[in-house]
């Protein structure tokens, strides 16, 4: 890109999503010269964020939070309660909560190097640092995807009962025994769903059919008919589940790739690795990892280098291959996986969801979960991570 510039920036951001935004919004508030590029940088954020609480960095405002609460449920068969805050953001609040005045660019980016975006319209911006946060909704391989609908309190009881909040409901939607199997119109079997209930305002229950990961994915269509039927089952109204305010959720799951640390330019949040390739996780640990970007970019020092130390990148190996063992797994296997990790100590089983350069914490939690299951999904889950991802090979040719 050997144009001359039409501006210069200590720091450019392509991408005004919350991984970009929280990188650009902390870098103005360290004193740097920074700009955003996006095709619609103002654009309203409509996507449902949630976290562990004590994942999220101590500098957000408490206004961000939506809804919280203290404990969660997983059914597998058994009801597994997890004493674990749980929140959902509020997404209009955390778009102004990261909105420190800085440069933006409302273009679509045709070319872009470790300190140079070219945009559309022939302007170049340079820059000392370029991230790239532009998410990661197009790459290949295995993704989640999911179908849910907003209902009031009262329509939700008879799903929540007395639970605050519901993160993995895997009961069959129409009843069957959980080992039971769905076959689509090709004759593929379809991997086993769950249901995710959970308040995200005052008087909003979010109740969405979701898979974890599926490659290929299972169709949006597919998770509504499953969630129409699941709903109707428990009491609720047809007629109102229809015409109640939805959601569709599709995302890939690996969209940082096999080594994200050898991008070019430095790529962050879902698009660069920083998403748990085994749950689909991502906005929490891109806000805590803002500052570190940060701190590298005003010190002068590799930013691949302090986003991803040597156990880092072993932690999201492993992950990768878990998230291979799961794709393997058919649904009797893959809720008896889930029914054993939540039987794990709650530090490990917490290492293993939120700790990304804790290599000891992660390991010990994938040994300990091996007695657990048994010893015929033991041998299945070793051979899905000792096996390189399926998907890699294909992105690779």
């Amino acid at each position: 890109m050997g144009d001359r510039p039409t501006a210069r920036h200590r720091l450019v951001v392509v991408g005004a999503g919350p991984a970009g935004r929280a990188v650009a919004h902390r870098a103005a508030l360290a004193g740097i010269d920074v700009a955003i590029v996006d095709p619609h940088p103002a654009a309203v954020w409509s996507a449902t964020y949630a976290a562990w609480e004590d994942e999220l960095p101590l500098w957000l405002p408490p206004e961000v939070i939506a809804t919280r609460v203290r404990r969660i449920s997983v059914h597998t068969g058994r009801r597994h309660s997890i004493d674990r805050p749980y929140v959902v953001l509020d997404s209009a609040a955390l778009r102004s909560a990261l909105g420190a005045e800085v440069s933006e660019y409302a273009a679509m980016v045709t070319d872009i190097t470790a300190q140079a975006v070219r945009l559309a319209d022939g302007r170049v911006l340079a820059a000392d640092v370029v991230v790239d946060a532009r998410g990661s909704q197009d790459a290949p391989g295995p993704a989640q995807t999911a179908s849910g609908i907003f209902v009031d309190t009262a329509t939700a009881a008879p799903v929540l009962g007395d639970e605050e909040a519901v993160l993995m409901d895997w009961r069959d939607p129409d009843g069957r025994p959980l080992d039971a199997t769905t076959v689509d119109s090709k004759g593929r079997t379809l991997p086993a769903t769950f249901l995710y209930a959970i308040p995200v305002a005052e008087n909003t229950v979010l109740l969405e059919e979701t898979c974890l990961a599926a490659d290929p994915p299972v169709p949006v269509a597919e998770l509504r008919a499953r969630l129409l039927r699941r709903l109707v089952r428990a009491g609720l109204d047809a007629d109102a589940i229809t015409e109640a305010p939805r959601e569709s959720v599709r995302f890939a799951l690996d969209g940082g790739g096999e080594r994200p640390w050898h991008a070019d330019p430095v790529r962050f949040g879902a698009a660069g690795g920083l998403m748990h390739p085994a749950t689909g996780y991502s906005v929490a640990v891109s806000l805590a990892l803002a500052d570190v970007v940060v701190r590298a970019v005003a010190d002068g020092t590799d930013v691949v280098g302090a986003l991803w130390p040597s156990p880092a990148r072993t932690v999201h190996a492993l992950r990768r291959r878990g998230l291979n063992t799961m794709l393997r797994l058919d649904a009797a296997a893959t809720i008896g996986f889930f029914d054993g990790f939540f039987l794990l100590d709650p530090a490990r089983r917490d290492a293993y969801l939120s700790d990304r350069d804790d290599l000891g914490a992660v390991a010990g939690a994938m040994a300990a979960l091996m007695p657990i299951v048994g010893p015929a999904a033991a041998v299945r889950i070793a051979r899905g991570a000792m096996r390189r991802p399926s998907w890699a090979s294909t992105r690779a040719r």
